[in-house]
């Protein structure tokens, strides 16, 4: 029993240690943004490897959850004869809940372990330490722009997310199983609200984009520099963020919706 209580005991401990490093990690990285904005080309390349290297999945992804949107919400609303609000009840779906959740999630398993796996790796060869031996400080050179990267990426994954799901809506509901396609529209731009759905999506996938890339990027720097240690760090990544995600999903949600 006495065992168990100090083994419980040491691994609060060192969950608390762990965040007070990634608090301070966290910081350090905020400190750095302003320098690194000033070189926008260092952004913009990791843009492209956080970003564009992931639009493949989020399409297909989009689309597919669109096309299984549209199936499942027409066989409940036919039931009450309200088909044509199909258009509505996918685009609000997409925009409120599945377009930032789904997109951070698939951005967590392909981008968030990518960055985890490259800090990790120069950990492990030694490349960080050659630059602090350089008086370059890696923070700044390597970190805070793939943090930049990272926020930037995900609202607009989100968004390109959510416009393909409601194609793919469109498609199923439209051109498959017969729905008006002027009402599919119409019904669309008379509920979807800009402030009420549309940005408080972006406000969303704005938090998730900063959540997902703080864990990717602390587990990389702060990985055991060996093997085992980058592949233990980026399995940590993916399921760090991910319950990160659902969790302040939640809190959101609450938040913004609570006096609907």
């Amino acid at each position: 029993m006495l065992n168990w209580l100090q083994r419980l005991g040491r691994g609060a401990l060192d969950n608390f240690a762990g965040l007070g490093r990634a608090s301070l990690f966290l910081g350090h990285t905020l400190s750095g943004l302003p320098s690194v904005l000033a070189h926008p080309r260092r952004v913009i390349a990791q843009l492209h490897s956080i970003g564009v290297l992931s639009l493949v999945i989020i399409l297909v992804a989009g689309l597919a959850v669109g096309m299984v949107l549209g199936l499942q919400m027409y066989n409940t609303l036919v039931d009450f004869g309200a088909e044509a609000s199909l258009g509505p009840a996918i685009a609000l779906t997409l925009v409120r809940e599945l377009g930032p959740v789904v997109a951070a999630l698939l951005f967590a398993g392909r981008a968030g372990s990518a960055l985890t796996a490259e800090i990790g790796l120069m950990k492990a060869s030694e490349q960080l330490s050659g630059m602090e031996m350089m008086a370059v400080d890696p923070m700044l050179r390597i970190v805070a722009p793939r943090f930049i990267a990272g926020v930037l990426a995900l609202p607009l994954l989100s968004a390109i997310f959510s416009a393909v799901g409601v194609l793919g809506g469109y498609f199923v509901g439209v051109g498959l199983l017969g729905v008006d396609d002027g009402a599919f529209w119409s019904q669309m731009q008379s509920r979807v609200d800009f402030y009420d759905d549309v940005l408080n999506g972006v406000i969303k996938s704005v938090v998730f984009g900063i959540i997902v890339s703080w864990v990717a990027l602390f587990q990389g720097y702060d990985t055991v520099p060996t093997t085992e240690g980058v592949s233990r760090s980026t399995t940590r990544t993916v399921v760090y963020a991910s319950l990160a995600v659902l969790g302040l999903d939640f809190i959101l949600t609450a938040l913004m919706f609570r006096d609907v």
